[in-house]
């Protein structure tokens, strides 16, 4: 098979130079050890990926209060941020780039997760329609969330200072602010979960108010060229949908313009693929990329085919990668040669040890 594919190429993201333009997406795995410490099979977990331009941490939670799903990593307390550094250590080592995803999930959250053992917060006080996983992997009904204040909000940015702080100290090469899935920032822009009537609600200039505090916030100790951005428009994740999502993102993109952060990071499921929007919503990937004005990558079930189709159309500079790069540590070279992918083992994505997290065989280990 050929390389001339653009997938191949070397890529400026602001600071952070990537040898190719395939990105490990942030994936959730639920193995982190007590205390939200990640687990020391991450060293070998993620350092086995970095043949891929960046690797994007799975989400990692700002304060015990953005966490809302069982044993996922925090970036807050100084014995995650020694868990941290091992493992970013041996991606650098293995000529890897790694940055941390900053997360508060919002009102996704339940209260077994809160330290005042009260509900989630959120823009409103709008519950989301289906079932939150428990500390124990159980199944729960979403709560009724807490509305934050303004002051409170201003207290939440704080946290996200305070967590982009800590991945530095951790060796991480950037962060990425986690503004997609139907989690806290997604609640805010979208107004099916924020009904507010005060600056950050109403308006779509309102409802992007927060995002655009956090992003200043965390480019002031991060430099723009370290800091990404993830937004999903349409994806409906965690019920939370936009009557309209093309006012609201296409004003975001453009705000975000001015400060020249590394990358905008978009899921918009490809037609044809299992993450392709239902209804008609847009497809603004195209639209956003021109209004932000930087790179832009993208993500949504993308095979090498529909993610070189992506960027030869201008809807992309990139793209990330999830469950292929999750079964494939090699998948830059599987995808480079044509080689047969590994199938994914679905039961094994959340929670326990190395299998289906370590011992996925390279190709050079099936063919030994």
């Amino acid at each position: 098979m050929t390389t001339s594919s653009p997938l191949f190429t070397p890529i400026d993201l602001g600071a952070l130079k990537l040898k190719n333009r395939i990105v490990m997406a942030p994936l959730t795995r639920s193995r982190a050890v007590e205390g939200e410490v990640p687990t020391p099979l991450a060293i070998e977990y993620y350092s086995q990926r970095a043949s891929t331009g960046l690797i994007i941490s799975e989400a990692t939670q700002i304060s015990r209060q953005g966490q809302g799903y069982p044993a996922t990593p925090g970036i807050f307390t100084d014995a995650q941020v020694e868990g941290w550094k091992p493992i970013t250590e041996a991606v650098h080592a293995k000529g890897g780039l790694m940055v941390a995803q900053l997360w508060h999930v919002g009102r996704v959250s339940v209260s077994a997760y809160q330290p005042d053992g009260g509900p989630g917060v959120a823009p409103s006080a709008i519950a989301a329609k289906g079932e939150a996983m428990k500390p124990d992997f159980s199944m729960t009904p979403f709560e009724t969330p807490r509305a934050l204040t303004v002051d409170e909000i201003q207290g939440v940015v704080a946290d996200y200072v305070h967590a982009a702080e800590m991945a530095k100290k951790a060796g991480f090469d950037g962060v990425e602010v986690h503004a997609a899935n139907g989690y806290l920032i997604d609640q805010f822009l979208k107004d099916g979960a924020n009904q507010r009537d005060d600056q950050y609600g109403g308006s779509v200039e309102n409802r992007a108010r927060f995002l655009l505090e956090v992003v200043a916030a965390v480019v002031e100790v991060w430099g723009a060229g370290r800091v990404g951005v993830r937004l999903s428009p349409s994806n409906g994740a965690n019920d939370t949908m936009d009557s309209d999502p093309a006012p609201i993102f296409l004003h975001v993109a453009a705000a975000l313009k001015p400060f020249g952060l590394a990358y905008l990071h978009l899921i918009e499921g490809e037609p044809g693929t299992p993450m392709s929007i239902k209804g008609g919503a847009p497809q603004l990937a195209a639209q956003m990329r021109e209004a932000f004005g930087g790179p832009l990558m993208l993500n949504g079930g993308l095979t090498r085919e529909l993610a070189e189709k992506a960027m030869t159309e201008g809807r992309a500079d990139l793209v990330s990668i999830g469950v292929p790069v999750l079964a494939n540590p090699d998948l830059v070279e599987r995808w480079r040669t044509g080689a047969e992918l590994n199938a994914p083992d679905k039961d094994t994505f959340y929670g326990g040890g190395a299998k289906g997290y370590t011992d996925y065989p390279t190709l050079a280990e099936t063919k030994a």
